[in-house]
């Protein structure tokens, strides 16, 4: 089972029909909505400040989400994909966002709705960007937005509402 543990009053929270891999953790001020899945060695950890996700976002495995005390809160959108290994740190990310495997996304960094962060990209603290796609150290837009960017983003977060149930439907996670 999951480690999802209480701290300083706050029990995580944790919508419908989610899956959380039996090597996740998942700490104090975390909230997670409906169809997500937190994969195996994936770390949510609210014990400094707020983590909040939205509806069919998937952490995937190694990824870990914190934020700074008293400083920045970690924001997810709707229909958002967390890459393998990737760190999202205090940031705010929009809806139908794919964040790629090892990117890393820093402090007050805000991502737009349909925007993809290309694996190994570094979005450095205060950073705004317009949506589109994004690559490099640190990030650089590379490709203008587009419906098939947003459209891209979405369908793999889609993809991972039908990898989780795969796993619920064997029964020992519900």
């Amino acid at each position: 089972m999951a480690l999802i543990k209480e701290l300083n009053g706050f029990v995580p929270k944790i919508g419908n029909d989610c899956f959380i891999a039996e090597t996740a953790a998942v700490v104090g001020d975390v909230t997670i909505g409906d169809d997500c899945s937190i994969w195996y060695g994936a770390v949510l950890r609210g014990d400094v400040n707020t983590i909040k996700i939205g509806n069919r976002v998937n952490v995937q495995d190694g990824a870990v989400l914190h934020t700074v005390y008293q400083k920045s809160v970690c924001e997810i959108g709707d229909d958002v994909s967390i890459g393998h290994n990737a760190v999202v740190h205090g940031a705010k990310i929009g809806n139908n966002v794919l964040v790629g495997m090892g990117a890393v996304v820093m402090d007050n960094a805000i991502i737009p709705d349909n925007t993809v962060i290309a694996a190994g990209t570094v979005v450095l603290s205060n950073s705004v960007l317009e949506p589109g796609v994004y690559a490099g150290v640190p990030a650089k837009k590379v490709k203008d937005a587009s419906d098939a960017v947003g459209q891209m983003a979405r369908t793999n977060a889609e993809d991972y509402v039908t990898y989780k149930q795969w796993f619920l439907d064997e029964g020992n996670y519900k």
